[in-house]
């Protein structure tokens, strides 16, 4: 015999389900985190600048330094999202939220990192590989076709970097709001941020490609263009994360 339901009923768990959206909402995201960028400019700007600092300083160090700072970014970025959330309610956002994942769901964020940085130096590595046997095949061949061999390796190099690094962006672009605001799992989280990228390819390309061209012209003022980029694409984040998945 079932047992009496109790009221009032608790809400069935997020399972990272995710829709499909229009390929134009991804416009709608942009000016989602524009308007929130309006909203707070000053807090946004000051996180922005903590975060480059930060991260620049995590850098130094050569090889330990770039491992620790991709493990950080999912971190630091629920924190961007935590903000993204404390201005979406209507709150007053604080500068302190930038540590939020710190404190909230760290491990596992940390464990998202570990992922990221893995498919990202794997990539790297097969890269280096791929160019290092192209120019050594020119070497050896020591004739005008040994060019040839290596700059074919350079750009096999180069395509295959760019088919890899997809799905890694895919499961990583919204694990960190996944895992931090409804718990889940790193790889239960990376699956479902992979499927609803998947879904949603249209959309997501046509945000790729502006959030490149838009880096390229915010690394040229020595790089200031970024303290505009990363809040306003952190919020369009957000606002694609609120979209995609019902009940977000």
């Amino acid at each position: 015999m079932s047992e009496t339901p109790q009221f009032p009923m608790a809400p069935a768990p997020f399972d990272g389900n995710s829709r499909e959206v229009d390929a134009g909402a991804c416009f709608d995201w942009l000016a989602q985190g524009w308007a929130m960028f309006l909203a707070h400019p000053g807090i946004w700007l000051g996180s922005s600048v903590l975060l480059l600092v930060m991260l620049m300083a995590i850098s130094i160090p050569p090889v330990f330094g770039l491992i620790a700072a991709h493990l950080l970014v999912p971190l630091f970025g629920a924190g961007m999202l935590q903000i993204c959330r404390t201005i979406a309610n209507d709150g007053e956002p604080q500068i302190g939220e930038l540590f939020a994942g710190f404190r909230q769901q760290a491990g596992q964020l940390v464990m998202v990192g570990v992922f990221f940085a893995l498919g990202v130096f794997g990539i790297a590595l097969i890269a280096v590989v791929l160019i290092g046997g192209g120019f050594l095949g020119g070497a050896v061949s020591g004739r005008i076709g040994g060019f040839g061999i290596a700059f074919g390796g350079v750009m096999l190099a180069g395509l295959l970097v760019l088919v890899l690094s997809v799905p890694v962006i895919m499961a990583t672009w919204f694990a960190p709001a996944l895992v931090y605001f409804h718990g889940m799992q790193p790889l239960a989280a990376m699956k479902a941020s992979f499927a609803a990228g998947l879904r949603n390819w249209l959309a997501m390309i046509i945000f790729g490609i502006f959030l490149v061209v838009a880096g390229f012209f915010a690394l040229l003022p020595v790089g200031l263009g970024l303290l505009l980029l990363l809040p306003i694409f952190s919020a369009a984040v957000y606002a694609s994360y609120r979209d995609i998945f019902p009940g977000a």
